[in-house]
């Protein structure tokens, strides 16, 4: 289901965990380092994803290449991605059991989104959590 209202956004970021950040970058000057960074101080498990720095640490987690090499559950995977290259991500998460998508500001790919609802995922598109967290007022912290 997409979500779009804000009761909805903030219900999933409340039970939500952990988080596979597909796009991550180890440059601090990135959108996706910072939003990495402030979902890790709200509690939330991040990580990082991208096969250019797999095996690297990144924020005191080990960067993985693909979703497919995360051992255990997914909640969520927070893609920075171009529009057309989100599409794969989506699958990705699809294949892997994950529970919800977020597509990141300016990543729209409308086919995809259709993808992971019809797979029963839980899709937000065109927004970032490190907006919505202190927005919708998300308090509780991950355990």
């Amino acid at each position: 289901m997409t979500l779009e209202t804000g009761p909805e956004i903030k219900a999933l970021l409340e039970r939500v965990r952990t988080i596979a950040l597909v796009g991550a970058s180890d440059r601090p000057d990135r959108p996706s380092h910072g939003v990495m960074r402030m979902l890790q101080r709200h509690g939330y498990r991040v990580i990082p994803v991208n096969p250019q720095l797999a095996g690297q640490p990144l924020l005191g987690e080990t960067v993985v290449a693909e979703l497919s090499d995360i051992a255990g559950p997914i909640d969520m995977v927070d893609i920075f991605r171009r529009p057309l290259a989100a599409g794969e991500a989506v699958d990705a998460a699809i294949a892997v059991g994950a529970k919800a998508v977020w597509l990141q500001i300016g990543v729209i790919n409308p086919d995809a989104a259709a993808r992971a609802e019809a797979a029963g995922l839980d899709v937000v598109m065109d927004r970032c959590p490190a907006i919505e967290i202190p927005r919708l007022g998300v308090a509780r912290i991950a355990a």
